[in-house]
């Protein structure tokens, strides 16, 4: 039985260590080598930590903390946006229409990514639509300027990666719904006290998937920032691409890849602990111990 077992699992190790493993070692061999000319992509003769020390200069530098910053804001504003409309989806709205929104939710996806990035482009355009909209009505004095900014990379990927955030949290609220909230209720718990120790807790699992389908990828994207951020709104996935594509710099791109990795393991490192340690006073204020009663 176990022989049998482990050779079900074979596809997915083959799959994973053919298209993720092997890519993210070869990433790493040709982050310690180095661009020999300017006809060559990279050279592996002579290893060192150089392309580490160029890609932590203070350009590149400050485009990580760029890129940190539009991925923590971005992933807190799809959580912020998302949780809501997951929880009237799961919990509020008649489970005939369920689906119909989950539909809804699911449209962008029905376009290419690029294409709807783009339409923001259109959209945010000085001489757009929406720019002659508020300035028709008063709210701004002169065309609009988002267009090539940092908020202008946030508003598209809250955008593009705000359905990741929905369908995990909509299938934990739904867990969560129904006989469980009924029995806070005749336990005498209002809306907020079930929401805090019920809701929120029991649909913890859903809620840091979303966290994680949304941040990882969020940080590493390139399409947005190309597209709406231009020199303002420059992310690190944008230069290693650059590096790749048109500065054929292979080392140097691997290196900031890298960093990139390590960046976001560390920073979801970071914030696991940071959420451990803020929910140890109610873990241990309503811990429930088990002993004799005498």
């Amino acid at each position: 039985m176990p022989k049998i077992r482990f050779g079900l699992a074979i596809p997915a190790w083959a799959w994973l260590l053919i298209f993720f493993i092997a890519p993210i070692g070869m990433v790493v061999v040709f982050s310690f080598g180095y661009k020999p000319s300017i006809f060559a992509t990279h050279a592996l003769d002579q290893l060192s930590f150089d392309r580490y020390i160029e890609a932590l200069s203070p350009t590149f530098f400050t485009t990580f903390v760029n890129t940190l910053w539009i991925g923590i804001l971005g992933t807190l504003l799809c959580l912020v946006i998302g949780a809501p409309v997951a929880y009237w989806i799961a919990v509020k709205a008649p489970a005939s229409k369920r689906g119909m929104l989950l539909a809804l939710v699911m449209v962008p996806f029905w376009t290419n990514f690029l294409v709807r990035t783009i339409g923001w482009q259109v959209i945010l355009a000085p001489e757009g639509w929406l720019s002659q909209l508020l300035q028709g009505i008063g709210i701004i004095p002169g065309p609009l300027d988002l267009l090539y900014s940092r908020g202008a990379v946030l508003l598209g990927v809250v955008y593009n990666y705000l359905p990741l955030m929905i369908l995990p949290l909509f299938v934990a609220f739904d867990r969560v719904s129904g006989p469980l909230l009924e029995a806070s209720k005749d336990l005498g718990a209002n809306s907020i006290t079930t929401l805090a120790r019920v809701t929120v807790p029991l649909a913890r699992p859903g809620i840091i998937a979303g966290v994680l389908l949304v941040y990882i990828p969020l940080m590493g994207d390139y399409i947005t920032a190309t597209v709406l951020g231009g020199a303002k709104g420059n992310m690190i996935g944008q230069v290693v691409a650059s590096q790749f594509q048109t500065a054929q710099n292979w080392a140097l791109g691997s290196a900031m890849a890298v960093l990139l990795i390590l960046v976001i393991m560390l920073s979801i490192g970071v914030a696991a602990g940071l959420l451990w340690l803020a929910t140890l006073p109610l873990r241990r204020r309503y811990a429930l111990t088990l002993g004799d009663v005498s």
